[in-house]
């Protein structure tokens, strides 16, 4: 059995609200680092003229780089003391900004994007944490409170970015975002706990396992599989929202695609309404109503065609993406106690994948059939994504009548 180091929380034992607050504050932070270049595309791509197809994949870059480092850093949260990884993590995604925000070239940019995007995964070794710490009957909640900082961090940092991008340059909102990742830093090295690890297999053990947990345990397959569709239209509209805003009837800047973020971010309330649905009367239904919402907003914006019409689709799109991940995780979660970073790694790469496939298909789709496509392109997606989740029911209640 594994030795609890001094001063590492016991699982179960319950959150403060305070380590609660901060671990949300610092998902959010840390996540953001990964959107800051969606309201800045446009302006990058007027720095490097002639390049733009290059500057136009460092938002693809940047989610292909989260999902390698859910691959490839999240499951260490099983084998290592996760506040020293945490903290490893936040001070390296310091040099990768330093990176981006110094590139002399769209190359040199997109490597650096990778890094921001590989180890601004320190988000998803928080969240399991957070999990783990909680009461079980509270858990639903607390990873509905945390993920509502994730969210957020997702949201108001793409207005942040908008603002500082339109007003000082991309390149300067990638030095604020090295300061606002030192204070975070800070921050957790002053207040976040130790927690004991829960295997001692080796790394490669615990890549290779990755595997079997999505072949023996049917309901983290098929959480992973909708959320990874869900995700990716989620990445359809917000890879493209610059670049909409900046034609007629619009004519807007980066400034304005960044302020669609405050909208988006009221979709933070719902994440501790699905995790409270979650605990008492099961996820399925809040992962139900989650795609029929995003369902919606397509439709709203491919029917409504002003400024209105955008805010409603944004305000559907991320209520209903949040409440079905928050309920998504709700399940994965109680799968296996003893390997919640993988199974969030499993969870959360899939679904970056998704993003980064939404974010590529998005732009294929906006330089082929403009605004049009790329909301077929996104209602698709969510609609596969619903055929997944009615035949899981089906499976469930012939399951429940044969037994």
């Amino acid at each position: 059995m594994n030795q609890q180091p001094r001063g590492a929380l016991q699982a179960g034992a319950g959150l403060s609200r305070t380590l609660t607050f901060v671990m949300a504050l610092a998902c959010g932070a840390a996540v953001a680092n990964i959107y800051y270049n969606q309201p800045l595309l446009g302006v990058m791509e007027h720095d490097f003229p002639g390049q733009e197809g290059l500057v136009g994949f460092v938002p693809t870059a940047t989610q292909l780089g989260y999902a390698a480092g859910i691959f490839l850093l999240v499951p260490l949260g099983d084998r290592v003391e996760r506040r020293r990884l945490i903290l490893v993590q936040s001070a390296v995604l310091c040099l990768a900004l330093l990176v981006v925000a110094i590139a002399p070239t769209p190359a040199l940019m997109v490597a650096g994007s990778i890094l921001v995007g590989i180890f601004a995964t320190m988000a998803q070794q928080i969240v399991p944490f957070a999990a783990e710490l909680a009461e079980p009957d509270k858990r639903g909640v607390v990873i509905g409170t945390v993920m509502s900082g994730l969210l957020c961090g997702i949201l108001s940092g793409r207005t942040l970015a908008g603002f500082i991008g339109h007003w000082f340059g991309w390149r300067m909102m990638f030095v604020v975002a090295i300061g606002i990742m030192l204070a975070v830093t800070g921050l957790l090295a002053a207040v976040l706990p130790r927690g004991a690890p829960k295997t001692k297999d080796s790394y490669v053990t615990l890549l290779g396992s990755l595997w079997g947990l999505l072949r023996t345990e049917g309901d983290l397959g098929r959480a992973t599989a909708i959320q990874t569709l869900l995700f990716a239209s989620f990445s359809v509209f917000w890879t493209i929202l610059a670049l909409r805003l900046e034609q007629p009837p619009y004519q807007m800047g980066a400034d304005v695609a960044g302020l669609f973020g405050l909208v988006g971010a009221i979709g933070v309330l719902i994440a501790p309404v699905a995790g409270r649905m979650a605990d008492r009367r099961g996820p399925h239904v809040a992962i139900g109503l989650g795609i029929v919402v995003m369902v919606l907003s397509w439709a709203v914006f491919g029917l409504w065609g002003s400024i209105a019409g955008l805010i409603v689709g944004v305000l559907l799109l991320d209520i209903g993406e949040q409440g079905a991940l928050v309920s998504n995780q709700h399940i994965v979660y109680s799968l296996r106690p003893d390997a919640r970073n993988r199974l969030n790694t499993i969870l959360v790469g899939g679904m970056f994948l998704g993003g980064a496939a939404g974010s590529a298909g998005a732009t294929i789709c906006w330089h082929q059939g403009g605004w049009p496509a790329v909301c077929w392109f996104g209602m698709a997606l969510v609609v596969a994504a619903l055929g997944l989740h009615l035949h899981g029911l089906g499976q469930r209640r012939m399951s429940a009548k044969e037994s």
